[in-house]
C-alpha cells in the first residue's frame, strides 16, 4: 500500500505562481507512475502531469504544457507540481495518484492510490 499526502493549494490572483507537493509513504519501492489530476466542480477529473517515479519521462496535458511542470524528490519521496502563469480556468481541486505499473495512462482508473487532494483557486 501507498499513501499520498497532498499539500500547497490555495488562492492566487491570475498570472501568479503556486507549487503543489505530494508525499508518499508506505511501499514507495513499487511506484512505476505518478501523477497529478485536477477536478473542477460539475466536471469530470481529468489528467494533468504525470512522471516515471526516478524519472525521467514526463507527460502534460496541452492545457498545461509550458506552464506547468512534475518533478519528483526520490530522497524525499515526494512529487511536486510547480504551476506558473495560472489562469482562473486552472482553478480545481487537484489531486496525487500513483499505479505499480510502468506503462504511462492518462486516464484515472489506471491509478490504484489516490490523495486527498487540495485545492487551487485563481482569481481573476
Amino acid at each position: 500500500q501507498v499513501q499520498l499526502v497532498e499539500s500547497g493549494g490555495g488562492l492566487v490572483q491570475a498570472g501568479a505562481s503556486l507549487r503543489l507537493s505530494c508525499a508518499a509513504a508506505g511501499r514507495t519501492d513499487a511506484i512505476g507512475i505518478m501523477a497529478w489530476f485536477r477536478q473542477a466542480p460539475g466536471k469530470d477529473r481529468e489528467f494533468v502531469a504525470g512522471c516515471r517515479w526516478g524519472g525521467p519521462d514526463t507527460y502534460y496535458a496541452d492545457s498545461v504544457r509550458g506552464r506547468f511542470t512534475i518533478s519528483t524528490d526520490n530522497a524525499k519521496n515526494t512529487v511536486y507540481l510547480q504551476m506558473n502563469s495560472l489562469k482562473p480556468e486552472d482553478t480545481a481541486h487537484y489531486y496525487c495518484a500513483g499505479t505499480e505499473y510502468y506503462t504511462f495512462s492518462a486516464l484515472a482508473a489506471s491509478y490504484e492510490y489516490w490523495g486527498q487532494g487540495t485545492q487551487v483557486t485563481v482569481a481573476s
